[in-house]
Order: C-alpha cells, then structure tokens, then sequence
C-alpha cells in the first residue's frame, strides 16, 4: 500500500505530465503562427509523449487501487522571442520533471516502495533522453544562428519526427 506521500508525489507528477503536453501545444502555436510547421511538429510530436506519460502515471496509481486526482493546469507562456527560446523553456521543464522524478524515486526508497522504483526507473532513463535532446536542439540552433537555409533544413528534419509509444 502505497503512503499518502507518495501517492501525491505520483498524483502530481502526472499532472505534471499533462500540464508539460499543454506547454508544448502552446510552444508548437507559437512556432505555427510563426509558419515554422517542423519545429510545431517537433512539440506537437513532445506533447504526445508527454500525455503517454502522464497515461502511465495514471495507470500504474490505478493498478495500485490509488485514486488518480486531477488538478487545474495552468496557462502556458503564449509568446517567445525566438524558437531558440522555446526549446530552452523546454529545456528548464524537462530539468523540473527530473527533479519531480528524483523526488518520487527519494520517497519510494525511503519507504522501501521496490515496485514504485521499479516503475519510476523507467521515467529515469526517459528523462536523461529528454534532457539530452534538447541541449543538442540548442546547440544545433544556437550554431545555425541567423544561416536561413540551414534553419530551414534543421527545420524540416523535425518535421519528419512522429512519436511512437513504447
């Protein structure tokens, strides 16, 4: 049986999990607004991935009798000043997630919680995959800077990007 504490670690990250798929929904408008359809691609494709998480957040508090709560999600930045902002708005979500998930895995050890490690290190891994892209998005824009051409190529690839659940 899972301790209060924990069940709200979980219950809040999977809101977590969802509120991240409405960032990056608003983080692809911006981008479709500004007729960058790769890059609202790039997020559009993120937002699915995070609602899959949040899925198996809900999931797992469902096969451990725990009721899943559902909070208010709040409004997302509407505007940045480039698309390099974006992804590091991105960036500094995904360092909070992995905090959000570092604390459930603390409390799961500290309660001896085995089966909630063994789920969260899953989540884990994720998030050294999700962290890792988005530096390397950075990096690649940031050394494209203001070559049009080469936005443009960049631009394209992550239009080609399709999630797939796992």
């Amino acid at each position: 049986m899972l301790s209060e504490k924990l069940k709200e670690a979980l219950n809040n990250q999977m809101n977590n999990e969802f509120a991240a798929a409405h960032e990056y929904m608003a983080m692809a408008a911006y981008c479709e607004s500004r007729s960058y359809d790769g890059f609202a691609n790039f997020y559009i494709q993120q937002a699915k991935e995070e609602r899959f998480h949040g899925m198996k957040l809900y999931d797992y508090l469902n096969d451990r009798s725990v009721h899943a709560i559902f909070k208010e999600i709040p409004a997302p930045a509407t505007d940045y000043n480039s698309i390099l902002d974006t992804f590091k708005a991105g960036l500094a979500q995904e360092k909070e997630v992995t905090k959000s998930f570092y604390n459930i895995s603390d409390i799961a050890t500290d309660e001896k919680e085995y089966a909630t490690l063994s789920f969260i290190r899953w989540f884990l891994d994720e998030q050294v995959e999700e962290e890792a892209t988005f530096d390397r998005h950075i990096d690649y824009i940031e050394r494209i800077k203001d070559d049009a051409n080469a936005l443009f190529i960049y631009e394209r690839e992550l239009g080609k990007r399709d999630f797939n659940e796992e």
